[in-house]
């Protein structure tokens, strides 16, 4: 588990982007496997998942918010409710009027913003990757949901292996991390 922190502005949120394929590097490369990462893009994609500040949610079902860009055929029932439960969204889902197929509104503007949080980290458990990204995670969080969703993120880790890359001025998120980096002038240090 590392944590990546530095001051506003130092470019850690570009490099998780560059680091994701969003942006591509102005100079040099990126390696995956000794390949450039834009010649495995797809195959880099499927080990990882992403954690946004700002999680990103479509007009439609709690189901097809997890699932996100999956086909309605692809969706695999018993793989949706057991994310659902590692990200302790059970008791939302029993508590919603048609549950998982219940609409979540525009942005998710029926869910609470820790909702929204394990509604984003419940697709990560769905898709079991390898390395999980998180920006933020808990920044926009009160500190009761912050620490659930923190400890979220870290059961992610122990339960299926998940490598975790945590973007965070949250000094007591980045103390439970094992590793620390920082971003100086540019540069990754140690």
């Amino acid at each position: 588990m590392f944590v990546l922190s530095s001051p506003s502005g130092a470019g850690k949120t570009t490099l998780v982007d560059l680091l994701l394929g969003l942006l591509k590097p102005q100079a040099g490369e990126i390696l995956y496997n000794k390949y450039t990462l834009t010649e495995v893009l797809a195959q880099w994609r499927s080990q990882i998942a992403y954690l946004p500040q700002q999680v990103f949610l479509i007009d439609n079902t709690l189901r097809h918010n997890v699932a996100l860009g999956e086909a309605e055929c692809d969706i695999e029932e018993p793989r949706l409710l057991e994310a659902l439960r590692q990200a302790c969204l059970n008791e939302l889902v029993e508590q919603l009027p048609q549950g998982v197929d219940t609409m979540v509104g525009e942005h998710g503007m029926r869910l609470s913003g820790g909702q929204r949080q394990r509604v984003a980290l419940a697709r990560a458990f769905a898709v079991s990757p390898s390395l999980l990204f998180a920006d933020e995670p808990t920044g926009s969080l009160d500190y009761a949901n912050g620490e659930h969703v923190a400890d979220l993120l870290f059961s992610l880790n122990r339960e299926q292996g998940t490598a975790l890359v945590l973007v965070t001025h949250d000094q007591t998120l980045a103390e439970r991390c094992s590793r620390a980096m920082s971003l100086v002038e540019g540069r990754l240090g140690v």
